[in-house]
């Protein structure tokens, strides 16, 4: 063997021994930086006929405490980098099936042996250390198969009027008091539904606006676009009170914020809408119920008295929150309480 080799093989040796302490310092030192924010989220492949949450939420918010080595958290910081533009906010996802939560009922999931499983972090050399959250709640609620009808909403939630939705019902998993899902279109959907049928997937809105997609289509066309309605004050209006017949000739009512209730209306309208309501003998009335005898005043939301010719076809509607009139009754001369 030449004394060159030689001298090259125990460069090796030094270096590979170099790289190997190296690596057992890396793995040895553990770091344990200050806390991550965390998301844990309900996996959506979750089975259909179950709503799992996390108290009717889609998602619960915590904060993580990871060790581990160096090498670990430079790759860890490098993944959140790529993935969400900086953030530091870790991601989990939360399958009920696989923590023993299969069936409907309210469970307890201990977080910190769920986020010890997690695989991303132990390929990364990574352990959860602690988490705040300790405990979450789970709900699982079980869902029915029902044929519901569908509506049509904006991006803003408010209903859009539909020449025609077809089929006009479908068949999906939902909550059992649920007799409706929805089609969402944007604004550019909007103008397109009207020229021609847009096809859409049905979903229903559980709490915490988690959505439930159902796997039929529906084929929507809005109706031509009508006139927007105009912003209108109707102002001097006349109050009616409905009283029943028990309380008739016995009790008056007194209002105790009667400038509220008389005060300007704000609606939207078409000008013809506006001219019927201000024409009617009462704009606002307030219904007054036997059992308002048992309280020392009442409280009662206002009946905006709009024609119902001009709500079939959409010409009125309130455009501010109807107002809740304030009362008792009191006895007329000679009536005993």
């Amino acid at each position: 063997m030449s004394l060159g080799r030689l001298k090259l093989g125990k460069i090796s040796i030094v270096l590979f021994l170099t790289v190997l302490i190296w690596v057992w310092a890396d793995l040895a030192l553990d770091e344990t930086p200050a806390a991550y924010p965390a998301l844990i989220e309900v996996s959506p492949t979750t089975d259909p006929k179950l709503w799992v949450s996390f108290a009717r939420m889609a998602s619960v918010e915590a904060k993580v405490t990871l060790s581990g080595p160096h090498s670990g958290f430079t790759s860890l910081e490098k993944r959140l980098r790529r993935s969400s533009g900086g953030s530091r906010r870790l991601r989990f996802v939360f399958e009920a099936s696989a923590e023993g939560m299969a069936s409907p009922g309210e469970y307890s999931l201990g977080l910190l042996g769920f986020l010890q499983k997690d695989r991303d972090r132990r390929r990364l050399g990574l352990k959860v250390k602690s988490c705040e959250p300790e405990v979450v709640d789970v709900n699982v609620v079980g869902l029915v198969e029902k044929t519901v009808s569908v509506e049509c909403y904006d991006s803003d939630g408010v209903p859009l009027k539909a020449e025609s939705i077809e089929p006009p019902r479908v068949k999906m998993y939902v909550p059992e008091n649920f007799r409706t899902a929805r089609v969402e279109l944007t604004l550019r959907e909007i103008e397109q539904a009207r020229r021609t049928a847009l096809r859409k997937h049905p979903f229903i809105l559980l709490y915490g606006s988690q959505r439930r997609v159902c796997s039929e289509t529906v084929l929507v066309k809005l109706a031509a676009e009508q006139t927007p309605l105009g912003e209108q004050t109707v102002t001097g209006a006349r109050l009616g009170i409905m009283m029943s017949v028990n309380l008739q000739g016995k009790y008056r009512v007194e209002l105790t914020n009667l400038p509220e209730v008389l005060s300007p209306i704000k609606i939207r309208s078409s000008s013809a809408a506006k001219q019927a309501y201000e024409s009617q003998r009462y704009q606002v009335i307030l219904e007054v119920d036997d059992d308002d005898l048992k309280v020392p005043e009442s409280r009662r939301e206002l009946i905006y008295n709009f024609a119902d010719e001009f709500i079939a076809s959409d010409q009125i509607k309130l455009d501010q929150p109807a107002v809740e009139a304030r009362f008792k009754l009191v006895p007329l001369p000679g009536e005993s309480p």
